[in-house]
């Protein structure tokens, strides 16, 4: 231990000298500075581990599934994943997303609580840093009664602490608000993955209430014009007004469709402005005009479901969690322990400005602290926050599941809506020319017009399920899309690159 105390004191010559000359303090100084040097020397030997939080061996311990059950090829392009909204083929859907991308209001709050988070760490990491601080005052005195006596002082004083980190308590708050800063632009993904699929959904939603606006305006023409046949034939004696009545009540329930598929449209449209940081209401010249829905692609590569550990902010978000909890422990666990606090300080008071080095008082202290009765607090919070790392352990392992599922899910989804569409356009081919060949034998007096009521209907029913189908099945790859944790980890996006160094953002 003496060779310890003679460097920490030969460290100490120069300052000694410099502000405290050959003074009688010297004896004191040297004194605390050995008794100073002892404490830190001898306190680490009586040190605890704090518990460790082992990122790669905690994900390890999780089993997942080699492959997705409902799909056998991983392939997937990573590209293609992160815009995926691109791979749609429509121009103004990407645009929307752009917009969102700089103007949502969920985005902006998600970034200024990084931001909070952020200036979270830097206040844990000066507090391992010695703190210092300078302080000066002029006194003036004058004596109103007598001599007139008059003088004025000057002092100046140097303060300085440090409380070292034997038990890396603060280095362990250090790690924890780290690891929450990191969980907090995770969050800030997570928002940004849900938020742009919201945006795509609103626009699936749209582009299918506009098509079957224009299926039911057809069929509406169509039947206005069997009415009109109905009636025709009804004044010439050759039908009934039953037939009418019955042409004239499908007409009228096919009208009533359009109100609501008019108020399906408004509403997807508005929404998409809320998300694009718009009043609603502001995208109607632009949205208004009929595009087909757009359709991903056939085959959506899913990767590995290990891969999802990387890829869904959301589990990166618990996992960081997992570990700020666990960091926490360590915390929690330095309070059972001494606590070394080193003081200082330079002082220097004169009666003028010239002479205010001339005189120079020094001071150092070491003081150490150490729990001996607390009641069991301290055991009860180390408890607590263990019990709140298990907790956030199942989080993390349900998160993982949920992920896993939603994929699986999607996956289920995209493969049957494709099957469904496809059987619902040879029905469509079916039911179209069922109505042809009844307005035919109508036309001819060779069937009843129920009959060709009943065909049209059918087509408007078939029709309507086609578009549905059409849009499930752009919706269910939007889904998988989503699921897979698409559309966070794009080039260009990170927020604030100059507030966090490289090593301490999170990555894909």
């Amino acid at each position: 231990m003496m060779p310890q105390l003679d460097k920490l004191e030969g460290d100490m010559s120069a300052v000694k000298r410099r502000f405290l000359g050959s003074t009688p303090v010297q004896g004191y100084m040297r004194s605390a500075i050995r008794w100073n040097a002892m404490i830190i020397t001898a306190v680490p030997l009586i040190g605890c581990a704090s518990p460790g939080y082992d990122n790669v061996a905690m994900k390890a311990a999780m089993v997942l599934p080699e492959a997705y059950f409902a799909q056998d090829d991983s392939y997937m392009e990573p590209e293609a994943l992160a815009s995926w909204w691109q791979n749609f083929d429509d121009p103004i859907l990407g645009d929307l997303i752009e917009r969102t991308l700089v103007a949502n209001n969920d985005l902006a709050e998600a970034r200024a609580r990084l931001a909070a988070a952020r200036a979270g760490v830097r206040v844990a990491r000066g507090a391992r840093l010695p703190s210092l601080s300078a302080g000066g005052s002029v006194n003036r005195q004058e004596m109103i009664r007598g001599d007139g006596v008059e003088s004025t002082g000057f002092q100046i004083g140097l303060d300085a602490a440090w409380e070292a980190d034997v038990f890396a308590g603060l280095r362990a708050s250090e790690t924890a608000a780290r690891a929450s800063a990191q969980s907090s632009e995770a969050s800030l993904y997570n928002v940004q993955r849900t938020i742009l699929a919201e945006v795509a959904l609103n626009y699936i939603d749209l582009r299918e209430a506009q098509a079957q606006s224009t299926v039911t305006k057809n069929n509406l023409a169509i039947q206005n014009d069997n009415l009109q046949i109905g009636q025709w034939r009804y004044q010439a004696g050759l039908v009934s007004a039953l037939d009418v009545e019955q042409a004239r009540s499908l007409r009228d329930q096919t009208a009533a469709r359009v109100p609501v598929i008019e108020q399906a449209i408004a509403a997807a449209i508005n929404n998409i402005d809320v998300l694009a940081g718009q009043n609603p209401g502001s995208s109607i010249a632009e949205l208004t005009p009929v595009r087909p829905i757009a359709i991903g692609p056939d085959d959506i590569g899913t990767g590995l479901p290990a891969g999802l550990l990387q890829r869904r902010p959301d589990i990166i978000m618990a996992e960081r969690n997992l570990a700020a909890e666990s960091a926490l422990i360590g915390v929690a666990e330095a309070d059972l322990y001494p606590q070394l606090r080193l003081t200082g300080s330079l002082n220097s008071s004169s009666l003028s400005l010239g002479g205010l080095m001339d005189s120079v008082i020094g001071n150092l202290i070491g003081s150490v602290t150490a729990p001996i009765f607390q009641g069991g607090q301290i055991r009860a919070r180390i408890d607590q926050q263990k019990a709140d790392a298990a907790a956030a352990l199942a989080i993390y392992r349900g998160t993982v599941l949920t992920a896993l599922g939603d994929v699986e899910n999607s996956l289920v989804a995209v493969k049957r809506s494709r099957e469904r569409e496809a059987s619902l356009k040879t029905a469509e081919q079916a039911a179209r020319e069922t109505v042809r060949m009844s307005e035919i034998n109508y036309r001819n007096g060779l069937s009843d017009f129920t009959v060709l009521l009943s065909a049209q209907r059918d087509l408007l029913t078939v029709q309507d399920s086609l578009t549905s189908a059409t849009a499930a099945r752009a919706t269910a790859a939007i889904q998988l899309y989503k699921a897979l944790g698409g559309g966070w980890n794009m080039p260009g996006v990170e927020p604030s690159p100059d507030q966090f160094s490289d090593n301490e953002r999170i990555k894909p």
